[in-house]
């Protein structure tokens, strides 16, 4: 259970990383030339770019926005907080800086991606433009508003780190709460995008705290946008090289891996036996029940293998400075949690979510459980198999004599 925690949290690996590299380039910022810091102020423009450009070009509306709202949120400090947040118009624009943009990276991580040039994106590109028509409706009529500057820097909650902070509280609570959300989000779902949106958030409210310091926003703002550029890039990367059905890395990882795999290794090929059959009897969503449960059992394989998607019904183990006698009790304790495991298939009446299926009894609903097979052919390198290649044909070849045997069983 601690192994599978520390796992799911590296998905923060990265963000993590590039705040404390934020933060630890700062005494460089403050020793640059006068013209070196001139082109540095600028930074955050070219970076906030780059990253609009690669959410576009990937159809990553959500981060897409969000880059767009920073690079917002750096013109108006440099427009109108230059000189500190004295006066009307600089309070209100620091206060909605600090309130709107934690916000929309909450709400934006919790919709579904539409894209950009979408009507669903083009409704999110108004409703950013009414939140900034609101803000100048406020700084335009002024004496309407007097008191609101007050109000949103009322201090409720006397502590002594907190009350010190420059934030106002409301925008703290609301940062502290995107923060708890995204988080539990990003863990769940091990997506690089909502990790992305984490740490951007992170970066965002260090900024808004020290807008004081020219070089904090300069900094952290680029880093805001740096983190989610790297996170479309991380999730471009896992679509190429992961199986979206099952999880696990897809027949090109392999193909890479096996470039590199070393001298001594074991490949093994399994096939979920009958699974035409199953699929023309059940249907194609039990079938894709199915190949989940699978992949999930074959990821959890130990002897240090590492599980692929092949292809269909298709799976490899691949397993690195291993020879065939230590890797086969590995697989073929793969193989017998696959056949004793009973499938429960969803009843039209069960209830979709997962935490309300899990309340009732399957013998109470009528649920019918099935369970599958697998069949596993097994190959080593060796003198007369020197490429992965060819041990990858050697374990198809050994795949079918499995099968040809009589399935739900491996052979070598």
């Amino acid at each position: 259970m601690k192994v599978t925690v520390l796992k799911k949290l590296t998905i923060f690996a990265l963000p993590a990383m590039l705040l404390v590299a934020a933060y630890l380039s700062l005494p460089h910022i403050a020793a640059l030339s006068p013209a070196q810091r001139e082109l540095a102020l600028f930074s955050p423009y070219l970076v906030v770019v780059v990253g609009m450009s690669l959410s576009f070009a990937f159809g990553r509306g959500r981060v897409f926005f969000i880059l767009l709202l920073q690079g917002i949120f750096y013109w108006s400090f440099r427009t109108y907080l230059q000189n500190g947040i004295n006066g009307f118009a600089p309070q209100v624009v620091f206060q909605s800086l600090c309130l709107l943009l934690p916000l929309n990276i909450t709400l934006f991580s919790f919709i579904r991606e539409r894209g950009v040039m979408t009507v669903s994106g083009r409704m999110r590109f108004i409703f950013l433009a009414l939140q900034a028509a609101m803000v100048a409706w406020i700084i335009r009529y002024q004496h309407d508003y007097s008191d609101l500057p007050l109000f949103l820097s009322a201090k409720f909650l006397h502590f002594p780190f907190i009350s010190d902070l420059t934030l106002p509280q409301p925008a703290l609570l609301l940062i502290v709460a995107g923060i708890l959300l995204i988080f539990i989000r990003a863990f769940t779902r091990q997506s690089p995008i909502d990790s992305g949106l984490l740490g951007s958030l992170v970066a965002v409210a260090v900024a808004c705290n020290w807008l004081a310091s020219t070089d904090v926003p300069l900094v952290f703002i680029s880093a805001a946008a740096l983190i989610l550029s790297v996170s479309v890039l991380q999730d471009s990367h896992n679509m190429a090289y992961r199986d979206d059905l099952t999880g696990l890395p897809s027949r090109r990882a392999l193909n890479e891996q096996m470039l590199g795999v070393g001298r001594q290794y074991v490949i093994a090929m399994l096939d979920v036996d009958h699974f035409k059959s199953f699929n023309d009897s059940y249907g194609h969503d039990v079938g894709d029940q199915v190949l989940k449960m699978v992949a999930k059992k074959m990821a959890a394989v130990k002897g240090g293998g590492k599980a692929y998607r092949y292809g269909g019904e298709e799976f490899t183990i691949l397993m690195p400075r291993k020879k065939m006698a230590e890797a086969i009790p590995f697989l073929e304790e793969v193989r017998k949690n696959i056949a004793t495991y009973q499938l429960v298939l969803r009843g039209n009446d069960r209830p979709k979510e997962a935490k309300e299926g899990k309340k009732l009894r399957a013998s109470e609903r009528g649920d019918k459980s099935v369970s599958v097979t697998i069949s596993i052919g097994v190959a080593e390198s060796s003198d007369s198999l020197r490429s992965a290649e060819e041990v990858l044909k050697a374990a198809d070849k050994a795949l079918y004599r499995a099968k040809s045997k009589g399935r739900n069983q491996l052979s070598k």
